[in-house]
């Protein structure tokens, strides 16, 4: 199936072949139809599936289709989402897919001087781009007005919900007209995300594709037991290897991002840090220098690193085993793109190593453990029943990855492959 097949109009698809772009991906090919039909859309998908372009381009067509209203210009689709660089990326994404249509669009956030982006609301915007706090600061302040919306998204829906702008995203909803159409994307589904989605939607069409469960398969993992201590000698041993010359490393705090920048480059290896505490400035030019080889270690906290979309990115390192299991699949997701091989290394740490079964038990394999280990734990690796205990210790309340029980050790099979249905 080819775009033009989708019923997408010539600016659109001569936009797209000027990229490279043929061929739909699987959330495109069913969310674009039903969107150009005009439906609401309940969407479930990961980052990488190009969800970005499944609700731009439909709504695109939709809106170079409407006679143009006299006068200033006024925002007609909102898009909402989380964070700065994601709205940056999509921002991006619109001005490739509109480059041969009228449409202005604006894309406006936090963290840095509202005088440009004010300064182009003033010139009057089809299409804007915001994040919940710097949208809802510019509405109190008067230059922003929602009544003439009839497209609104929701991206990243489940990230709203974990940096806490769920209410701001309510508030938000209240201002908009209730006759719109509504395209909602999130990447996992817990139910209070469901209820907003209830609210939002009138008779949605459901589509979803890669589940949060699933991990690409042009994806080699690959699993090191470590001692804490041993981590920065264990990152700094492994690139070593040249090939390794782009490399995104995941930490769960700002501090942490932090301390591995700094013990790299002590070890002469430039690399940079990106999160919440960074300005805007930084944060994108971290990513800028990343991308063109400039910078070879990327350190990212998992907020920080969701609208990061890097082409041909090889190698992704957790440093530190995140506690919701969902959040593995979603980093590793940053490398094997659009049918690229790319290779995801884990560090598991004593107390990680609860986190480690959640993961094992979402994705539904065990993650291959590498032999040729240089700095192997002291402790043994915990048989499965052992890991059992912490789990059920840790979440009743019991004694667990604070450090406060240690492992036992002893001589399990915890990394004895789990057969396969």
């Amino acid at each position: 199936m080819t775009f033009q097949e989708l019923g997408l109009i010539e600016p659109l698809t001569r936009a797209l072949a000027a990229e490279g772009y043929t061929h739909p991906t699987p959330i495109q090919a069913q969310a674009i139809p039903l969107a150009l039909k005009g439906h609401d859309i309940l969407g479930t998908a990961q980052t990488g599936t190009g969800k970005t372009a499944a609700f731009t381009l439909p709504i695109l067509q939709l809106m170079v289709a409407e006679k143009p209203a006299a006068g200033k210009r006024v925002v007609k689709t909102l898009i909402l989402t989380p964070t700065r660089e994601l709205a940056i990326q999509i921002g991006e994404s619109i001005s490739t897919y509109a480059a041969n249509t009228s449409l202005r669009h604006a894309v406006i956030f936090g963290g840095v001087s509202q005088k440009a982006q004010t300064d182009a609301l003033a010139r009057g915007v089809d299409i804007l781009v915001a994040t919940p706090g710097r949208l809802l600061d510019l509405i109190n302040q008067g230059f922003i007005h929602l009544k003439s919306v009839s497209f609104l998204v929701l991206d990243e829906a489940d990230r709203m919900l974990d940096m806490g702008f769920i209410h701001d995203v309510k508030r938000i909803i209240q201002l908009v007209p209730k006759k719109r159409q509504t395209l909602f994307f999130s990447a996992t589904m817990p139910p209070a995300i469901q209820t907003l989605a209830d609210v939002m939607l009138q008779a949605p069409k459901s589509v979803e594709v890669s589940p949060v469960s699933s991990t690409a398969e042009t994806i080699q993992q690959a699993l090191f037991y470590v001692d804490k201590k041993n981590k920065k000698n264990l990152l700094q041993h492994l690139l070593e290897n040249k090939e390794m010359d782009r490399v995104l490393v995941f930490t769960k705090t700002k501090h942490g991002a932090n301390k591995v920048v700094q013990d790299l480059e002590k070890a002469h290896i430039k690399a940079e840090a990106i999160h919440g505490n960074k300005s805007q400035n930084a944060r994108q030019n971290a990513l800028s220098n990343f991308k063109n080889y400039k910078t070879r270690v990327l350190v990212a906290t998992d907020i920080a690193a969701r609208g990061i979309d890097v082409d041909d990115l090889a190698f992704v390192i957790n440093y530190e085993l995140p506690n919701v299991p969902e959040t593995y699949v979603h980093r590793i997701g940053r490398t094997g793109r659009a049918g690229s091989k790319g290779k995801a290394i884990s560090f598991c740490e004593e107390e990680e190593r609860p986190f480690l079964k959640d993961i094992e038990k979402l994705i539904g394999l065990r993650l291959p453990v590498e032999e040729n280990n240089p700095f192997p734990p002291v402790k043994e690796v915990p048989s499965s029943s052992e890991v059992k205990q912490q789990v059920k210790s840790q979440r009743s309340g019991g004694r667990g990855r604070s450090g406060k029980k240690p492992w036992r050790g002893g001589n399990g099979n915890a990394n004895r492959p789990k057969r396969q249905s």
